[in-house]
């Protein structure tokens, strides 16, 4: 016990010595000061006002300026993004500027991008109207003429054979009296053109169909070009139809109903040079606008490319004063109302670093008074904290995600540098695999300078950020590939001739009778003959079952000794004599007892069943073992 209580402390073994501190900072130096300590990353304030709400703290107003500072930085990024321009990224060095600056600056581009936006919108809506009018009169145009020839052809036929019959009076005049009674008719008939989107135009003719009892002609005709829809920016398809109708009350209808179901109407003229003229004049307003439309978009995209080129440094710049802001209403005034008084913990390690933060902030504020720095007594437990670097930081992440050891707790981050990787090889032990990720994982770490500095997607910042633990992964599963035999899941004879041969010369029967093994096992690894044989599966679903029970084992083995060396840190004799003892009996009285039978039945070569040995150590402890004898003394202590 003596030796392991003089072992050497080691830092990544236990989280850091935490001590409680208290600072008093003039209210003059105590922005630039939470701004240091926040670079600096070793201090976790406690929360004074925890009792007061969100808008009865000191900086509520600051905070509520760099939400909207937030919120205008969010508003041009998705400006950005619709206008599918791409952020560049961000310079080497940047000429530092003033939250006051810079929410001025936010609030110009604002009003600007919002005033250009409202501008294209109208133009946007002008120019839709416009093109939607063109196509009403181009294919509004081909229903009028084609329904004109048509009574022009009734009107010759009805010539030939009204007027030319001279014996047939009375006929005569009662067709010629049907003729004129239908053109006067038709003189009432009327007719509404519009466009309406192509998803409506089902339930919208219907509607009229029903609203008008069928007394009505209904034409459509698919528009020759898509409409870019200003609300949601999308390409809507839109129908032309042109309704014939007769009387006032109809009319009205048609009118509601297609204001209900969004309907565009467009006055086109009977008359033919009438609409000729008024095309001509659409097309010369339509050309206006598109000349109008593109110096608009060209203008936005170049005030949206200047916003870009400060738009990471600003969200950042914004970012960080909020968090200044939300830490300064964590910590209180003192009695003088000159002071701002702040509780925290910080590792024992970063004090001297802390100060030194403390007193250049108390130089760049120019403040005659300095920073009272002091540690003090606590009642309550310290937070944990874990020294990490870029190898042991995403170690360090997997194991936090299942839940953070207690302070002083033993860390078991350091165990699963090792044990994550390899177990992880043991399931994906294949060698060309495990090549491959060897690659991809050595090319993360050869520019690791260059990808740190850039801002990456979501996926690849993942692999960025797990480069070292892929680089063991590969590796392991290198080496379990090799164990395994399997390049790809193709057995390769890597490290020799294999052990077995077939019966005849043909190996006609190599599959199903099986093979003659002829010398010593294979080197290192499964035999390559294995596989394709006829045991193939029970043998290697033999192999990696009990290689599973023996890591397993070894694992959980390794959990309950880290729980004893907790115990004697903290000194709990309870927990080694009622928890670490017990577990530690059980454990290797059950599986570890089953992990040595099949070290030695490997050893051995024994054929015994481990099944039957296990099961009948508790139902039949003093039978005799029989075939399932492994070793001299089983019988003695399975009792």
């Amino acid at each position: 016990m003596e030796y392991i209580d003089n072992m050497p402390l080691m830092d990544l073994m236990r989280s850091e010595k935490m001590t409680f501190v208290q600072l008093i900072i003039p209210a003059e130096s105590a922005h630039r000061a939470i701004t240091y300590l926040g670079q600096l990353g070793l201090l976790q304030f406690r929360d004074l006002n925890a009792k007061k709400s969100p808008f009865q703290r000191t900086f509520v107003n600051q905070v509520k300026r760099c939400v909207e500072m937030g919120r205008k930085l969010r508003y041009f990024k998705d400006q950005i993004h619709k206008a599918g321009l791409l952020l560049p990224p961000l310079p080497a060095s940047q000429p530092d500027t003033e939250l006051e600056e810079i929410e001025i600056q936010l609030a110009e581009h604002e009003h600007e991008l919002i005033e250009m936006n409202a501008n294209s919108e109208k133009l946007r809506q002008s120019y839709n109207e416009l093109l939607e009018f063109k196509m009403v009169l181009q294919k509004a145009s081909g229903f009028l003429v084609s329904s004109s020839s048509h009574t022009t052809d009734r009107e010759i036929e009805l010539d030939e054979n009204v007027y030319s019959n001279d014996n047939h009076g009375d006929t005569a005049s009662l067709i010629e009296q049907e003729m004129h009674s239908e053109l006067s008719n038709q003189s009432g008939v009327r007719f509404i053109s519009g466009i309406i989107c192509n998803s409506k135009v089902l339930q919208f003719e219907r509607m009229l169909f029903r609203a008008t009892r069928g007394n009505m002609l209904f034409n459509q005709a698919v528009a020759d070009d898509e409409i870019l829809d200003p609300s949601s920016n999308e390409m809507v398809e839109k129908i032309v139809f042109v309704v014939f109708f007769s009387g006032e009350q109809a009319r009205t209808k048609i009118l509601k109903i297609c204001e209900a179901f969004s309907a565009n109407c467009y006055p086109v003229p009977e008359d033919t040079t009438k609409r000729r003229q008024i095309t001509q004049e659409v097309l010369s307003r339509l050309s206006e606008l598109e000349t109008t439309l593109d110096a608009g978009l060209r203008h936005r995209d170049k005030a949206l490319t200047s916003i870009g080129y400060h738009l990471t440094k600003w969200i950042n710049m914004v970012k960080t004063q909020k968090a200044v802001y939300d830490t300064l209403n964590m910590l209180n005034f003192d009695v003088t109302k000159k002071c701002l008084v702040g509780e925290g913990w910080c590792p024992i390690f970063a004090k001297t670093k802390i100060q030194e933060a403390l007193q250049r902030a108390t130089f760049d504020s120019s403040s005659q008074v300095g920073i009272i720095f002091h540690v003090m007594d606590a009642v309550e437990s310290p937070p944990t904290y874990f020294r990490t670097n870029r190898f042991t930081n995403a170690f360090q992440e997997i194991v936090d995600a299942y839940g953070v050891a207690k302070y002083q707790e033993a860390n078991p981050a350091v165990y699963t540098i090792v044990t994550f990787p390899f177990l992880f090889a043991v399931m994906f032990g294949d060698w060309g695999h495990g090549i491959c990720l060897l690659l991809g994982a050595l090319v993360l770490i050869a520019r690791e300078s260059k990808l740190s500095s850039q801002k990456l997607g979501s996926f690849m910042e993942m692999l960025f950020g797990g480069r070292y633990v892929l680089l063991l992964m590969s590796i392991f599963s290198i080496y379990c590939g090799l164990i395994y035999n399997e390049f790809f899941s193709v057995p390769f004879h890597i490290f020799g001739d294999s052990a077995y041969k077939c019966r005849d010369a043909t190996c006609s029967d190599a599959q199903t009778v099986g093979l003659i093994k002829y010398k010593d096992p294979y080197p290192f690894g499964v035999d390559p003959s294995w596989r394709g044989s006829r045991s193939e599966l029970p043998f290697l679903n033999s192999l990696k079952m009990k290689m599973s029970i023996l890591l397993g084992v070894a694992q959980m083995n390794l959990g309950i000794i880290l729980s004893y060396f907790n115990a004697r840190f903290f000194s709990s004799s309870l927990d080694i004599k009622y928890q670490f003892i017990p577990q530690i009996i059980f454990l290797n009285s059950l599986f570890g007892y089953l992990s040595l039978l099949v070290v030695v039945k490997w050893c051995t070569g024994s054929q015994a069943d481990l099944y039957h040995v296990m099961i009948y150590m508790f139902l039949s402890p003093f039978e005799a073992l029989g075939e399932n004898r492994l070793f001299w003394g089983q019988s003695v202590l399975q009792v």
